[in-house]
């Protein structure tokens, strides 16, 4: 390609290729319908930081391209050049041209784990425990604790009963359950990572979310899989790439968050879930779907497990995994897999290398909490409510220039600052007496979603009027540039 600067041969090369009607569709949604360079180049760009066109997508080429936009073939050939001369495109002659980001825009990760005294953490999205509920558990956990001192206390699938119990609750929940498709685990995280490194091995192709949870993304990662990123976006998920990636990639496993989308709190509709279904059932795709927020429904009735909707050919690949850490507390490490009794097993004999068993202690409080989860849940979420209302409100009176959908679920609003700035937003927040985290740490593909910020709706209304406020005082104080400095590993809620 004339007029391209030659790469190394160590360059990445795309993973995915995005057709020239799929672009246009995204294009004219934040442009005029004929679209000049710039403003070309500009929403290319946006959609590439929004997460929306993943990091090393082929773009369409320049004929294909002006055909779908009704322009000329030199309006994209000088749109493809700007992009190429910002970073955030590169082509090799052959290959064609994809995304790519600048050097030094990979934005460091701010590393926290609790907030220190004095600063407001607006950075996890873990709900306090049910305080009075919590006592009286302790206080059953208590009487039955000295009949299971006599045991050995371990119990690789599960204390028996707790595992009767959540699959009691997935009956109510309009899913028949038995307790012998239900194992017990340390948290929902335990349970993606058990998942993953049973029906995945090291380079095979897993589908997920961007952005998504970054602890599953990083598990996933961590068994080695290489990652095929879709996007979802405040429209939720489009459901021809998500085919499309299907068909294309034909991947091991997809892990997924349908209900209340963590960050996003879409809620993906029973349509498109019966259409993902037939596409992962026409690929053998495992389908490893992430209920964790499943019972947050703020306006919009509870989903139905999502196996529910399966017929019995494709319910056989459909692993399911919850916790109650979203529900209940954070602190109280339950989480559970629900799937065939043979995969079960299986997960019960990979689980006993890592960590033998779960707690027995906290599963007989989660045993003796599940039975008033309705109540637990019909308090919750009238205060979450509350708080998401506050937050709401303390945005709009602090940073009216900040864009949001409110989600139907879920425990954050997914934030559009209008500019890719989290990154530098969340580093100079710290010194302002705020925790927060940047888009960019739920993404699939390094550096994108840097226009948006993932703010949970979990403290108190005061404290969340009074992080709002520090964090636009860090705006009015102005933001350094990128300086690339170095992040350490954390993890988030």
């Amino acid at each position: 390609m004339a007029g391209t600067p030659a790469l190394k041969d160590t360059a990445p090369h795309p993973t995915r290729t995005l057709r020239g009607r799929q672009l246009a569709a995204h294009v004219t949604a934040l442009t005029a319908p004929r679209p000049g360079y710039r403003p070309l180049a500009r929403a290319i760009r946006t959609l590439l930081l929004d997460g929306r066109i993943p990091l090393r997508t082929r773009l369409p080429a320049e004929r294909e391209l002006a055909v779908a936009l009704e322009v000329s073939r030199a309006t994209i050939t000088a749109a493809y050049d700007l992009l190429r001369e910002s970073g955030y495109a590169v082509s090799r002659r052959g290959a064609g041209t994809w995304t790519e980001l600048p050097t030094g825009a990979n934005p460091s990760n701010v590393a926290r784990y609790q907030a220190p005294d004095g600063v407001i953490d607006l950075a996890m999205a873990a709900p306090d425990a049910p305080a009075a509920e919590l006592a009286a558990a302790f206080e059953l956990a208590g009487s039955e604790l000295a009949r299971h001192a006599a045991t050995t206390g371990y119990h690789p699938l599960g204390l028996p009963e707790l595992r009767a119990a959540v699959a009691e609750r997935y009956t109510r929940r309009g899913l028949p359950t038995l307790p012998n498709q239900i194992l017990i685990t340390t948290g929902a995280q335990s349970a993606v990572s058990l998942v993953v490194n049973l029906i995945g091995r090291p380079g095979d192709r897993a589908l997920v979310e961007s952005p998504s949870y970054p602890n599953g993304l990083d598990a996933v990662r961590h068994a080695g899989l290489r990652l095929t990123p879709v996007p979802v976006s405040e429209d939720g998920w489009d459901s021809e790439l998500l085919h499309c990636a299907l068909r294309r990639t034909a991947p091991r496993l997809a892990y997924l968050i349908p209900d209340f989308h963590n960050p996003t709190g879409e809620l993906m509709s029973a349509d498109q879930r019966a259409g993902l279904l037939r596409a992962a059932r026409g690929t053998g795709t495992w389908l490893l779907i992430d209920e964790t927020l499943a019972e947050i429904a703020l306006d919009a009735p509870a989903p139905a497990p999502f196996v529910s909707l399966a017929h019995r050919g494709e319910s056989e690949q459909i692993v399911t995994v919850g916790s109650l850490s979203k529900t209940h507390w954070g602190g109280l490490r339950i989480g559970w897999v629900r799937a065939g009794s043979r995969l079960i097993t299986e997960l019960a004999a990979l689980r006993v290398h890592v960590d033998l068993a779960p707690s027995l202690v906290d599963q007989l409080l989660a045993k003796a909490l599940l039975p008033g989860m309705d109540e637990v849940l019909r308090a919750r979420l009238h205060q979450l409510r509350e708080r998401r209302d506050a937050l709401a409100a303390a945005l709009g009176r602090h940073l009216p220039g900040w864009r949001w959908r409110t989600p139907p679920g879920g425990l954050c609003l997914w934030v559009d600052l209008g500019a890719p700035v989290a990154g530098a937003l969340a580093r100079a927040a710290r010194t302002h007496g705020v925790s927060i985290e940047p888009g960019s740490r739920f993404a699939a593909d390094p550096g994108t979603h840097e226009h948006r910020l993932r703010l949970p709706f979990v403290r108190e209304p005061a404290v969340l009027e009074e992080g709002v406020r520090r964090l636009a005082a860090t705006l009015d104080a102005g933001l350094p540039a990128f300086t690339g400095e170095p992040g350490r590993p954390h993890w988030v809620a």
